[in-house]
């Protein structure tokens, strides 16, 4: 069998009003993400998967992000 942790007895650190609205944004984008992934899923379930023609290779996606992170970076001198 397996123990079960007991309860812990202690209060629960409240956070600042700006570091929980930070918290409650990274939910609400993180909930997006997901929601747009299902919708993919969703999507393929129901049409099947897309034709290699329509899709983009994940080659040319991660140099884009990359291009994008490094537009993001401030330039070293």
């Amino acid at each position: 069998m397996s123990e079960q942790p007991a309860p812990a007895d202690h209060a629960r650190q409240q956070l600042e009003p700006a570091a929980a609205d930070a918290v409650r944004a990274y939910a609400a984008k993180t909930r997006e993400n997901a929601d747009q992934f299902a919708a993919v899923l969703e999507d393929i379930a129901e049409n099947g998967l897309p034709s290699v023609e329509d899709c983009t290779p994940w080659e040319q996606l991660r140099e884009d992000h990359l291009a994008r992170l490094a537009a993001q970076r401030p330039a070293v001198a």
